[in-house]
């Protein structure tokens, strides 16, 4: 018996044991995970549906002129002339996907005219033949999110505008749960049967503590309040019985074969999801250790996030590897716009006056020309027969 079948039984096992063993683990806590498996696919269901899939390889996308999440999404804001250039461009390039976040305060504020939104940035991706694995929480960046007119990116800093869903307040507030709950239920289910959609990513980067930003303001307890509403946005979105899969991806260190090394929400996130997902922005070898660390659990594996040059994550590091694998590959960033990230994490401690020689993140330039020719030509290359 080859070393990599042997490998793939024990993490099998491994991940059996996660199952049958949580509840004693952090009984009310890990019993949820427990739970949580009871509905989601079967790694049957979810397999067949991968079956169905191209080599699914793309962005994480927003448009240039959005700082945020809810300036892509608000009215006013809502930029359909530039997505439909920089989706078109997506395409050129060969993706078949990219990744989009959502925003509850949106949904808030008017659900009906949201929806709509929604339809038509749907209506343009399935003209350029792209389907969107949307997003709808965020741990990440700013925890006080408010509507209205955005405030102009501070010159030089990465995602200096970006906003967490739900903010901070919500977040700690349980009586704002049914607010949170009519949000994934109102949009899974107007869209459940959706063939344009790629799927759910429920929760991007959970447990993030925002220590080189926001981290001096965070929520004390965070990982407490976000373990047990990522649980019931599992079960929030899986009442609307969503043709498409639920996912939320790993992202923080460790081994995520060793089922005894998992946190909480790790094991939640492995339990609840129909196809696995994970960021890695490190260097090709760890890149295929991520993969094989998580091949034994038996489902569609997709990178959601990676690509940051300076830290040795590269296409021509890691999309090869992807593409042997057949995990889908989302780099973040597309064109150099108003989330300025093409400045690395370090910008919100380190000084820049000018733009980096070496991007951090991002494809094109504002007016759709490569920052690099040789990426493109690579991604090209490598995307050509996949479609």
């Amino acid at each position: 018996m080859k070393l990599s079948t042997l490998l793939g039984i024990s993490l099998i096992i491994s991940t059996s044991w996660l199952i049958s063993c949580s509840s004693t683990v952090n009984k009310g806590g890990d019993q949820q995970a427990v739970e949580a498996t009871s509905t989601r696919w079967s790694a049957e269901e979810a397999n067949k549906w991968y079956e169905e899939q191209p080599w699914l390889v793309g962005c994480n996308f927003s448009p240039s002129t959005a700082i945020n999440q809810l300036e892509m999404w608000q009215s006013d804001s809502f930029d359909t002339l530039t997505i439909n250039k920089e989706l078109g461009w997506a395409a050129d390039l060969g993706f078949n996907t990219v990744r989009v976040y959502l925003h509850d305060l949106v949904y808030e504020q008017d659900s009906a005219a949201f929806l709509k939104r929604m339809d038509t940035f749907l209506t343009i991706a399935d003209k350029h033949r792209i389907k969107p694995l949307f997003v709808f929480f965020d741990s990440c960046w700013d925890p006080f999110p408010q509507l209205g007119k955005q405030r102009e990116p501070k010159p030089h800093v990465h995602n200096s505008g970006w906003v967490q869903s739900p903010g901070s307040e919500k977040l700690k507030d349980s009586t704002q749960y049914p607010k949170l709950e009519r949000y994934i239920k109102g949009v899974v289910a107007h869209f459940a049967q959706d063939k344009r959609i790629l799927g759910w990513d429920l929760w991007n980067e959970p447990n993030n503590p925002n220590k080189s930003s926001y981290g001096k303001v965070e929520l004390a307890d965070k990982d407490s309040y976000v373990y047990n509403l990522l649980k019931k946005t599992f079960d929030w979105a899986r009442a609307s019985q969503p043709s498409q899969p639920l996912t939320s991806g790993l992202w923080d260190g460790g081994d995520w074969s060793d089922s005894t090394a998992l946190t909480p929400i790790q094991r939640l996130q492995l339990a609840a999801s129909d196809i696995i997902t994970f960021h890695n922005y490190e260097d090709p070898t760890s890149f295929e250790t991520r993969i094989k660390q998580l091949q034994g659990y038996g489902r569609p594996l997709l990178c959601t996030e990676y690509m940051a040059r300076p830290n040795q994550s590269t296409f021509e590091g890691s999309l090869p590897i992807a593409k042997k694998y057949k995990v889908g590959a989302y780099n973040w960033g597309f064109v150099d716009g108003k989330t300025q990230t093409i400045y690395a994490w370090d910008s919100w401690s380190k000084s820049y006056d000018a733009p980096p020689k070496v991007w951090f993140h991002d494809i094109l330039r504002k007016d759709g020309t490569p920052y690099n020719k040789e990426e493109v030509a690579l991604i090209q290359s490598l995307t050509e027969t996949t479609n």
